[in-house]
């Protein structure tokens, strides 16, 4: 039931952010709602098909269809303003982020694969959603937005859902401790510019910046 929780709050907080892009490019409410839905379910469905669980959850349990749902009525009634709809995307991106990466993890874990096999697909199912959604909408994705670390954050998550699993300490304390911790990392890496190594650089009359 925990798991269950967890898993339809991230599926919320990334619906929202779908929504809201969906708002600041003008979508009308049904490019938003399917936008909120491959945000909130991409990355789950993906891992339910990577680990061959059969029909991804979210086809088989009309409980993962709400989320998008609400999330795309609440953008749509200004619940959630858009005016402000950058920083409160990131925001929510972040939370979906942080949750994805230990459900994700979690779900893996429980199919019986191997500690690191899980901890790459609890990252796989935390940066999934957000990649297609911005794919989708025509956006650079967050994950190669090197503003801010993304991926990163999600790995340390994933890596220490594992590591407790592992050694048997794990609990519902601990993974949201370990999802404050990916969230808090997340958001301090966009507040203070936070940036990982880039993957190289290009000088002289061959830059493409030239």
């Amino acid at each position: 039931m925990t798991l269950l929780i967890l898993d339809l709050a991230g599926i919320f907080f990334f619906a929202v952010s779908g929504s809201l892009l969906a708002a600041r490019r003008n979508f009308d409410i049904v490019g938003s709602l399917l936008l909120g839905s491959l945000a909130g379910l991409g990355g789950g469905v993906a891992r339910d098909l990577i680990i061959s669980q059969g029909v991804p959850q979210a086809f088989t349990d009309p409980l993962y269809l709400l989320p998008p749902v609400l999330a795309a009525l609440l953008v749509f009634l200004h619940v959630l303003g858009v005016q402000r709809y950058r920083r409160a995307l990131l925001v929510f991106d972040a939370a979906g982020l942080a949750l994805f990466c230990v459900t994700g993890t979690l779900t893996a874990l429980a199919a019986g694969l191997h500690p690191v096999s899980s901890a790459l697909l609890g990252v796989a199912t935390a940066v999934g959603g957000g990649l297609l959604r911005d794919v989708v909408a025509n956006e650079v994705p967050q994950l190669f937005n090197p503003r801010g670390v993304y991926a990163v954050p999600a790995m340390l998550g994933a890596g220490l859902v594992s590591l407790f699993h592992v050694l048997g300490v794990f609990n519902p304390v601990v993974g949201t401790a370990v999802a404050v911790l990916v969230f808090t990392l997340r958001v301090l890496s966009l507040r203070y510019g936070w940036r990982i190594p880039l993957a190289g650089r290009t000088t002289g009359a061959g830059s493409l910046d030239s």
